[in-house]
């Protein structure tokens, strides 16, 4: 939000200095655009620290993602995930899995989760699970089965896990899912290493 304030302050302060001059040329109106949004974003110090992240996340213009390296998943209140499949490059020394709640029911009627793991272990993981709470984000604590997971979240929420690709073997097969209760059979996928 802060973000999206101190780009409409800046656009406001680049259209009002421009107001009146008809004879500017092309070149110079952009880069006293420029600078307009520079001041106005050092005159917010709180938005111009969470402006890049915010900002290259909403973009996708991260270097994680210019790689190919990010993927966001997004879940709902239908139990569902927007995605079937996660490719995750070998050639990345990171991958990050950013996981968006947009549904608006809270984390304990309707909450989310990605857990990865092979797929000849997911339903051990799932039930086990399934005796943690919601505080534990439905993972079975110190679970050796499971290659990565992000916390539990509700409608409007965001959360995200970054993934070692070294962890894939070669020639195994793996699965993401949401471990909250009931949630498996509708909301899961493959995760391929390419």
């Amino acid at each position: 939000m802060k973000t999206y304030l101190a780009l409409i302050s800046a656009a406001a302060f680049a259209l009002s200095a421009c107001g009146g001059q008809e004879t500017a040329a092309p070149a110079a109106q952009p880069a006293a655009s420029e600078a307009t949004a520079a001041s106005a974003a050092s005159a917010t110090p709180a938005a111009e620290a969470s402006a890049p992240a915010e900002a290259s996340a909403a973009s996708g213009s991260t270097a994680a993602a210019a790689e190919g390296c990010e993927v966001v998943v997004n879940s709902d209140d239908q139990m569902k995930f927007d995605k079937q499949e996660l490719a995750i490059k070998k050639s990345c020394k990171e991958f990050k899995i950013v996981l968006k709640h947009t549904g608006k029911m809270p984390k304990a009627a309707m909450g989310h989760n990605i857990v990865i793991s092979k797929s000849e272990d997911a339903q051990g993981v799932v039930s086990d699970g399934a005796g943690a709470t919601a505080e534990k984000d439905f993972v079975k604590e110190g679970d050796a089965r499971v290659i990565a997971y992000t916390k539990l979240i509700g409608g409007g929420e965001e959360t995200s896990v970054t993934v070692d690709p070294s962890k894939f073997a070669e020639g195994s097969q793996y699965e993401f899912y949401c471990t909250f209760p009931g949630h498996y059979s509708l909301m899961r996928g493959t995760v391929k290493l390419i």
